[in-house]
């Protein structure tokens, strides 16, 4: 899994890494991290600032409060200095419906929309630390709303399109949100998802809304609460062209972002706007090498991390030409998102390694009725990359002409934090490796007692130092905080993520800490498992679940999807059986292993495991309201039964 040999992407790169000094890098890094209050001085003053800090980092552990006493304001970032220029009358956004319907906005219409959007709240009485809840489907008023909320100071927190009534409700009523700025509806593999009547039945529920903002998408008929509800298409009648940007303390929450585990409270993530923009706009940068040509294509949903950093605040602050697109990546076929490649001239193009996976299965031949040769630099962001999806990236869609940047970070670090940096220098790439820290990271791979591990030890993540994108708290509930991220290592932030650093250095990302099975007292990952499982030549994807043995403690569980062409077999099954042993060992034999059409994923493309690990175990299913194809449940249910031959299933929650 851990090759010594970097792939030549630059045409003349030696491919042994340890040949290659990584001068630039290497020094950069050193810098930033000797002295980080100097470093990040010298990357702050890249933005615009309406009074310039007293201190850079008061730290205080577990509290950092960076660039203290200094004022700026995310909207001016991303709208205001860029029509001051040339930028002007350059892309800002390619929108792309679902249907085909397209929508271009310049950055000097995204000014004006954002400058409308913002006199819209503060006409309803929104104001500076105000909460504003946004749940709208993947059109352009969603980033406009974003940055209208931050032209005023008002907090805004985007709640993901796909999610229940239940869920708007519980994270409204945590901030006790004044606004709901929704649509009429979504669209969604042709169907029309009811986002107006999600949120009325949220809004029996949440009695701090004083308003709700409805756009309209669909023109669908949908219900009205006189003196509540409000299109956006009237209010806008009476707005102001033009509402001064309120110069906010860097310290003052920019958004509050809720991360949703398969257990307890989701936890509102709250990020900075000073902090949080000056290290997105260099981490950009660095990963992304973005150039005034760049057309940037995050596939990733604007109500996810990705999605604020990699298609709203990165990007726009630097200027550059942003894709967002509202539809499946499959549909209406298969080749939806070669096409928009192809329409817009996409450069750089991030996105996850799940999508990957699907388009493997299918083959090449979707791609190759497109024109991709606009491609410069291909991303990659949500969970590892398997060795197999890497090179069948970098070879079919890259054309192996584009570097991949295999990045990890988190919601809590808000920005990029260990990923391959072409804006810095070209670094030799490892399939299946996110290389390096980002400058100003100070990344280790320790024991359960904080010790450094040798290379080639599997151990915890952690960061040593404060970085300027770290999430200032979670809302409401700073002793969650102080546990969850640092108190297992004092004065360290503890990601949750294992990982391994080999004989070069480069950092290899093995899976959540928690998503380990212990198998007759063995501990092994998820990751680990599936990756080998996937590297067989007629596998597409896997998923890895348990269940209860008496006497291993916990079985493996197999799910398989199969490459085009491929027939599920019990020779086949027998030979992925041995193919686990050969590569990890005897105690990595499943116990059984299902063969389906497709996972269940949620509509960001991750696969939901706990529905498997249900399945097999014969649990409650839970909440399945972000799931992208519910009909994939079925399907895992149906392979069950026919495996073991009884109709007992999970029953739904």
């Amino acid at each position: 899994m851990c090759p010594t040999k970097g792939i030549n992407t630059a045409g003349h790169l030696p491919t042994d890494t340890r040949l290659w000094p990584l001068k630039r890098y290497t020094e950069m890094h050193r810098r930033s991290l000797d002295d980080p209050e100097k470093f990040w001085a010298e990357e702050a003053r890249k933005l615009d600032w309406y009074q310039t800090w007293e201190r850079v980092l008061d730290w205080d552990p577990p509290y950092a409060r960076w660039f203290v006493g200094g004022r700026l304001n995310a909207s001016f970032q991303c709208a205001d200095r860029h029509v001051k220029t040339w930028r002007k009358s350059k892309v800002a956004i390619y929108w792309e419906g679902e249907a085909g319907e397209t929508r271009v906005l310049s950055y000097s219409t995204l000014f004006r929309a954002v400058n409308r959007f913002a006199s819209v709240l503060k006409k309803l009485g929104v104001s500076k630390g105000d909460k504003v809840a946004l749940y709208l489907p993947m059109v352009p008023e969603l980033p406009v709303f974003m940055l209208a909320c931050a032209r005023i100071g008002a907090v805004h927190t985007v709640i993901f399109s796909g999610f229940s009534a239940q869920s708007i409700a519980d994270r409204v009523n945590d901030i006790q949100a004044k606004v709901i700025v929704t649509a009429d509806g979504g669209y969604r593999r042709g169907k029309i998802i009811p986002l107006k009547e999600i949120t009325d039945e949220a809004v029996k529920l949440s009695p701090s809304v004083e308003k709700v903002i409805v756009v309209k998408r669909t023109g669908e008929k949908v219900p009205w609460t006189e003196g509540k509800d409000a299109w956006l298409s009237s209010l806008l009648d009476d707005a102001e062209s033009l509402v001064t940007p309120e110069p906010m303390e860097s310290n003052h929450p920019l958004y509050i972002l809720y991360t949703s585990g398969t257990t307890g409270k989701p936890k509102g993530i709250v990020h900075s706007t000073g902090g949080y923009l000056v290290y997105n706009h260099s981490a950009y940068q660095w990963v992304f090498d973005i150039k005034e040509e760049s057309v940037f294509w995050c596939t990733a949903d604007v109500g996810w991390v990705t999605g604020h950093s990699s298609i709203v605040y990165a990007p726009l602050s630097h200027g550059a030409a942003i894709v967002l697109y509202e539809g499946a990546p499959d549909y209406p076929t298969l080749d939806r998102w070669w096409d928009i490649i192809e329409k817009y001239g996409v450069t750089i193009f991030y996105t996850s390694p799940t999508a990957v996976r699907m388009f493997m299965r299918s083959g090449e031949k979707w791609l190759q009725k497109h024109d991709l040769s606009s491609l410069e630099l291909l991303g990659s962001v949500g969970e590892p990359i398997n060795p197999e999806a890497w090179q069948w990236y970098y070879k079919h869609i890259g054309k192996e002409k584009c570097p991949i940047v295999d990045t990890w970070w988190q919601t809590e670090t808000g920005g990029i934090m260990i990923s391959p940096t072409p804006g810095i220098e070209a670094i030799p790439l490892k399939p299946g490796s996110a290389t390096f820290p980002l400058p100003g990271i100070d990344a280790s791979v320790v024991d359960t007692n904080g010790k450094e591990l040798p290379t080639g030890q599997t151990g915890y993540l952690i960061i040593k130092k404060p970085w300027p994108g770290m999430l200032l708290d979670i809302y409401g509930n700073p002793g969650r905080y102080r546990r969850a991220y640092w108190s297992r290592y004092p004065n360290s932030y503890y990601t949750g993520d294992f990982a391994m650093r080999d004989e070069d250095g480069y950092f290899w990302l093995l899976g959540r800490a928690d998503e380990v099975l212990n198998v007759a007292g063995h501990r092994i990952g998820t990751a680990e498992l599936e990756d080998a499982a996937i590297s067989h030549p007629a596998v597409a994807e896997t998923a890895v679940a348990s269940k209860p043995d008496e006497i291993k403690g916990e079985a493996i569980v197999l799910f398989v999807t199969l490459k085009e062409g491929e027939l599920p077999s019990p020779t086949l099954k027998k030979e992925i059986s041995q193919h686990l042993r050969k590569v990890i060992g005897p105690i990595a034999t499943p116990d059984e292993i299902y063969f389906v059409e497709s996972m269940p994923k949620t509509r960001s493309g991750k696969i939901m495991r706990r529905v498997l690990k249900a399945v097999a175990s014969g649990q409650s299913l839970g909440d399945l309201t972000t799931l992208e194809n519910e009909a994939s449940v079925e399907e895992v249910k149906r392979a069950y039964e026919k495996l073991k031959g009884t109709k007992s299933t999970p029953k739904e929650a």
